[in-house]
């Protein structure tokens, strides 16, 4: 056992759970909380039992104290899925005993999920006679004012979505202890889950999926809310009918909110962030929009593009590095797709496409086109993306060689050959039928090489005029 140091702080570790700690100390308490054994007893009984520190010691091993990021980030990176890391004791008893308890008017009948901030539960509405989806938030996570205020702020961006793309709201308790809101239950699994059992996905499916992503953001991105955390765990795939719905709005922020310019805050998940958001930086819609070529990325490749051993190295990597071009990896991706991804993927937000709507609609014309390939073409915007400027300019360069080659071949076959006066007559030892010709100063070689040079330079130009689309 480690010896107990003077870092060793019970204030400082309840400041920490009620997310008053300054960002900086939350990163010292962090790294002191890996060697000492004391604290780690002390954040069990303040905060949770004892499989939470070993969860959430492997969420911090993996955080750099450079990259600014706050406790419940770290949190976040709790995985989707498997055991929850606290026990179920805050359900009241059920009459029924088939039944796990009861939380509030409803029945809980078997847990479907646990995530970062909170355990999603199967629950029975007796007054709807329906199944529903009942998120409870974490109990630690209860105990923070932050995480609380987070929870509420999920149900009220969700809540202002109306969209068949978009998991509703149906009701949210913020006074329970812990808060919980409900969800229409579906049946399925998430993006990631299907990801892990089946591997990479196919074009048709992937241009299926990314088109209802794209639409249920237009709507998000209507209503003024950046979601700023797509990634495949909070995409749920409906069973059967395969319909796509968008969940987890805890980190939604309103365009305008001034919360949102914060720089130094970094929020969401570092392999799907953008370039904006892993600086720091203001970021608009167009940092999902980012988030989505990741996504699709993913699926098409059966992994991330931004891979890395720790989330500081991620986060470089998202910020400076282009990722490996999809088609070396998997060969069955059409270059006008991947040539998609790569525009969703600029570095830069002004290079990206404009909105969540126009990507919605290019993919689903896409779709059209690999469905009925002799039927529907390419959109024309797809055409473009995939004439790339560097290929022309390769073949202007080209051209500009060849011509220049031409125009000095001319130069030196018509400085060698004679020059004929004017009236001068040349006649040959030709049949009777031959023609006489006449040559002039001003209609011989120079004529010739003058057309030529500006066939070459219309042609130039033409290709420059190309290479500006």
């Amino acid at each position: 056992m480690f010896a107990r140091t003077s870092d060793c702080d019970r204030e400082r570790l309840k400041l920490l759970l009620d997310g008053q700690l300054p960002e900086a100390a939350q990163t010292v308490v962090a790294r002191h909380l890996e060697t000492c054994t004391d604290c780690r007893q002390q954040m069990e009984t303040l905060a949770a039992n004892e499989n939470w520190w070993a969860d959430t010691r492997d969420a911090l091993s993996g955080v750099d104290g450079r990259s600014g990021s706050s406790f419940f980030d770290a949190i976040d990176s709790l995985p989707e899925t498997g055991t929850p890391s606290v026990p179920l004791d805050f359900l009241a008893p059920s009459d029924n005993p088939a039944m796990l308890g009861k939380l509030g008017e409803f029945e809980i009948l078997e847990e479907i999920g646990c995530g970062g901030m909170g355990i999603v539960l199967k629950g029975y509405d007796h007054e709807l006679n329906r199944y529903v989806a009942v998120k409870v938030l974490h109990p630690f996570c209860a105990t923070s004012a932050a995480g609380r205020r987070r929870f509420v702020r999920e149900a009220q961006a969700a809540a202002a979505i109306v969209h068949q793309h978009v998991v509703a709201i149906h009701a949210v308790d913020a006074n329970h202890h812990p808060p919980y809101l409900v969800m229409p239950f579906v049946p399925g699994e998430s993006l990631q889950q299907r990801l892990t059992r089946q591997g990479a996905f196919d074009v048709i499916d992937t241009l299926r999926i990314g088109q209802q992503v794209a639409e249920g953001l237009a709507a998000a991105h209507a209503k003024g809310l950046v979601h700023r955390d797509i990634k495949p765990g909070n995409i749920l795939l409906e069973r059967n009918v395969e319909r796509v719905l968008l969940t987890d709005f805890g980190l939604a922020r309103a365009a305008d909110d001034a919360s949102l310019t914060r720089s130094g805050v970094i929020a969401g998940t570092p392999q799907y962030m953008s370039p904006e958001q892993a600086r720091g930086d203001q970021v608009d819609h167009r940092t999902d929009l980012f988030s989505l070529g990741t996504v699709l990325y993913t699926m098409l490749a059966g992994h991330s593009p931004f891979r890395a051993e720790s989330a500081m190295s991620v986060l470089r990597r998202v910020c400076d590095e282009t990722p490996r071009p999809l088609r070396e990896i998997n060969p069955h991706v059409p270059e006008w797709l991947e040539a998609i991804v790569t525009k969703l993927h600029a570095k830069q937000a002004a290079n990206r496409f404009e909105n969540a709507n126009e990507v919605s609609t290019l993919l689903q014309r896409c779709l059209a086109h690999m469905q009925q390939p002799t039927l529907v073409r390419l959109p024309d915007e797809v055409l473009r993306l995939v004439e790339n400027p560097r290929k022309r300019i390769h073949w202007l360069l080209a051209l500009s060689s060849f011509a220049l080659f031409a125009v000095a071949t001319s130069l030196v076959i018509s400085t060698n050959l004679p020059r004929v006066d004017r009236n001068q007559v040349v006649e040959t030892s030709q049949p009777n039928n031959a023609q006489v010709t006449e040559t002039t100063d001003d209609q011989g070689w120079d004529d010739g090489l003058q057309t030529e040079s500006e066939e070459v330079d219309r042609g130039l130009k033409q290709w420059e005029t190309d290479a500006e689309f």
